[in-house]
């Protein structure tokens, strides 16, 4: 059986026989026991097989003996391929030296990630990793090991309950558990809270201070609603009121959505374009042609590449161009009606607080005019009413 790796490192070549009787050079090589494969005739006086390297020198009185023209077309193998490395030696040394740089760099830190840490922590761990060596072009075997960074880590920060530490091929990988403190309560200066808005109470809930006013109450901008000013007449004392008031307030919207609206869709055909970025110029190298769209949008990515902590001036940049189609669609009345009530809900959405939940809505008014239909819309929103309000030893 030929193993095909040991024939490879010794080389083989291809060789046509041509001649009155080239099967005689076959029945002469199984006699002398050269191993000879793929055998096939090419024409009717031509034969054309494959024989190893070592072998052609025994190939050579055969073939003398048979009279048969002997040609060798392919020299495959190691040994040619060091051949040609001799006499293309500024390849071959290019290509050591590109092999070389792949080692190096694979055995270079390019990446430290940080999981589970606050801002601050992040930075204080970046801080003393950077002490220890770890940073980006740094060698992997001149840094302590991961047991013993983590270690080290550890002690340095006391915001930290446990740090983990990982090396993850040439990235620094850092899970971070940090230690779980009881905040501090807020110390507050005294305060009254007022209205920020017109509204009807519809709950009421106080933690500190004393309620002026009450559920279903109507208030205006700037009523007190919790004041600070506690205790009898006379053992007064100022606290910083504190409590939670929701309100119904009113909102009119007033949206207008034309009949006819034109919209861009994107329709999956995309060309991508790759360029070489040099300060800031770009040199295309693929995905010259245009793809001939009527319409479309490009969106551009680029690489963030850095060598021993720079950001290389060399960058690889791609632009997609992806089709985009543009169709326009008519409304129905109602149709038009119920963009308007979404669009006017969204932006109202917009405007409100996130705990905000909007209680009813009603339509004041429908217009419908040339091309397009106007809608005024009348929402009752529940959300948090209070502002503070200083309270100014002295008032």
């Amino acid at each position: 059986m030929r193993n095909d790796y040991l024939v490879g490192m010794q080389g083989y070549v291809r060789v046509e026989i041509e001649g009155r009787y080239p099967e005689q050079v076959l029945n002469a090589c199984m006699k002398q026991n050269i191993h000879i494969w793929n055998v096939s005739h090419v024409e009717a006086n031509k034969l054309r097989f494959y024989v190893q390297l070592k072998a052609v020198k025994e190939l050579k009185p055969i073939l003398k003996q048979t009279e048969c023209k002997v040609r060798f077309k392919e020299r495959r193998g190691v040994p040619f391929f060091l051949r040609k490395m001799g006499t293309r030696s500024g390849f071959a040394v290019g290509l050591l030296l590109f092999l070389g740089l792949m080692l190096m760099a694979a055995n270079m830190v390019w990446g430290i990630q940080v999981k589970g840490a606050s801002p601050s922590v992040e930075e204080e761990l970046r801080k003393h990793v950077d002490e220890m060596g770890i940073k980006p072009g740094a060698f992997r075997f001149s840094l302590p090991a991961p047991d013993e960074v983590q270690r080290l880590i550890t002690e340095e920060i006391d915001e930290a309950t446990w740090i983990g530490v990982r090396k993850k091929g040439t990235t620094f990988e850092f899970e971070v558990v940090e230690q779980v403190r009881q905040e501090r309560e807020e110390l507050l200066s005294p305060r009254d809270l007022v209205a920020s808005k017109k509204a009807v109470i519809q709950q009421m809930f106080v933690e500190d201070g004393h309620a002026v006013k009450n559920q279903n109450d109507f208030v205006e901008k700037g009523d007190v609603l919790v004041s600070g000013h506690i205790g009898r007449e006379g053992h007064e004392q100022t606290v910083a009121a504190k409590a939670t008031v929701i309100g119904e307030v009113w909102y009119t919207s007033t949206v207008s959505v034309p009949f006819e609206n034109t919209f861009t869709s994107m329709t999956g055909e995309q060309k991508t374009k790759r360029m070489l970025s040099v300060g800031g110029f770009d040199l295309p190298f693929w995905g010259f042609r245009d793809p001939g769209y009527e319409e479309s949008e490009t969106f551009e990515s680029e690489t963030d590449a850095h060598l021993f902590g720079y950001r290389l001036p060399l960058q690889l940049k791609k632009a997609e161009e992806r089709e985009t189609l543009s169709f326009t669609r008519t409304y129905t009345e109602e149709e038009a009606i119920n963009v308007a009530k979404e669009r006017a809900r969204e932006e109202l959405k917009g405007k409100l607080p996130d705990d905000a939940e909007i209680k009813s809505e009603h339509i004041l008014q429908e217009a419908v005019e040339h091309d397009k239909v106007q809608v005024r819309i009348h929402y009752q929103v529940l959300e948090e009413i209070t502002e503070e309000k200083p309270i100014i030893q002295g008032d």
